[in-house]
């Protein structure tokens, strides 16, 4: 969003950043702070680093947007000042107890609820429309939907620390953080930075269910939980699913284990609210779900995004992890699914609960007409 005020000379907000802050608060908003968005920063070479070294997986747009993600105004050159707003989604329920419900697939908190960036874009339309009214001045709004490094601008902003999980900690709120940008022409008063709190923690690394960080403040997404059941297309590697557990969409660990998380809150908004028949469902019920049935249960939701193919492969990583044979029959029917992805993970489940002989004869029956070679390479396996 761009919003302009031409023939009008900018200038600086005349009613200060106070307000701007009070009315960020007033939307509903935890925390809102300022940055200079023309300063030098570190973070465009440690970007650099993570896709020179192939952490970024096959997000390919990583490295296509890289030029432009390397500086705030590489991205917009007019841009002086970035109000950064954060909002609060810590969930109710312990993520990590979760994680002991084998029967039952673990969506990510901040996916089970309705997707965040709509819930945000409204909110800080109306905030960036308020700072183009006082300062005459161009905006601009993102919530993560743009080659903007947002974690970056808040740590400048004073918002938080990026932790040695990568992520946003707050002294305020935790590790539970949704986060929102408006970049603006206008040369507003910046904050403080936030200063490094983590000391000699290293919770969030020692969690790590398959060592997904090299070292601290460093992230491999090739490891990463969260990658492999969100953003990772195809057939996921052997060494990681047994550790993917009962996740089948995302991963919480690293930030529900940080200790200031004894300072969040859940939102207060009902729009960001945990939805119960997203959050934990059982796994039975997830694997008969059709591309039908997926798109209405995770209907506005960012599991949608994902697709049903990829969510089912997860769902049935979960069912082989959980070491219950009465979810064999679940498995066993999707060994005819149309997605290969699914019927793969379909043959791995069985190996997993079935006993040798049974599994034996199940691929007796069934490998011979498997078509396609990733397929015939879990029955091979």
């Amino acid at each position: 969003m761009r919003i302009s005020r031409k023939g009008v000379k900018p200038r600086v907000a005349e009613t200060g950043e106070a307000k701007i802050k009070a009315k960020a608060r007033a939307l509903g908003f935890d925390a809102c702070g300022v940055a200079d968005a023309r300063a030098a920063w570190e973070a465009g070479a440690r970007l650099a680093n993570f896709i020179a070294e192939g952490r970024h997986a096959e997000m390919a747009w990583l490295e296509e947007t890289q030029e432009r993600r390397a500086h705030p105004t590489a991205m917009w050159p007019d841009a002086k000042s970035a109000i950064v707003v954060a909002t609060n989604y810590a969930p109710e329920e312990d993520s990590l107890a979760l994680l002991d419900e084998k029967q039952r697939g673990i969506v990510s908190a901040y996916a089970a609820r309705r997707d965040y960036h709509d819930v945000l874009k409204g909110r800080l339309k109306e905030l960036a429309q308020a700072v183009a009214r006082d300062t005459n001045a161009e905006v601009k709004v993102f919530v993560d939907t743009a080659p903007l490094m947002e974690k970056p601008l808040a740590q400048r902003a004073g918002i938080g620390w990026q932790g040695k999980h990568t992520n946003l900690v707050s002294r305020t709120h935790g590790s539970w953080l949704f986060l929102g940008t408006v970049l603006t022409s206008a040369a507003l008063t910046a904050d403080e930075a936030s200063a490094d709190h983590c000391g000699a923690c290293r919770a969030c690394l020692d969690i790590c269910p398959t060592n997904a960080f090299p070292a601290p403040y460093q992230l491999d997404a090739r490891r990463c939980i969260a990658y492999l059941t969100n953003e990772h297309p195809g057939v996921i590697p052997r060494e990681f699913r047994e550790a993917i557990g009962n996740r089948v969409y995302g991963c919480d660990d690293c930030l529900a284990i940080c200790p200031w998380n004894k300072f969040a809150q859940a939102s207060a908004d009902a729009r960001l609210a945990v939805r119960g028949d997203l959050r934990a469902p059982p796994l039975a019920e997830l694997a008969t779900l059709d591309d039908a049935a997926f798109r209405a249960r995770f209907a506005g939701a960012p599991v949608k995004r994902s697709g049903r193919a990829r969510f089912v492969r997860n769902v049935l990583i979960a069912i082989g992890n959980s070491g219950d044979r009465a979810l064999a029959p679940v498995a066993e029917k999707l060994l005819a699914d149309s997605e290969p992805l699914v019927r793969g993970m379909a043959v791995w489940a069985l190996a997993r609960l079935l006993d040798e002989p049974a599994f034996a004869a199940l691929k007796l029956a069934r490998a011979a007409r498997e078509s396609d070679p990733s397929v015939r390479e879990e029955w091979g396996a």
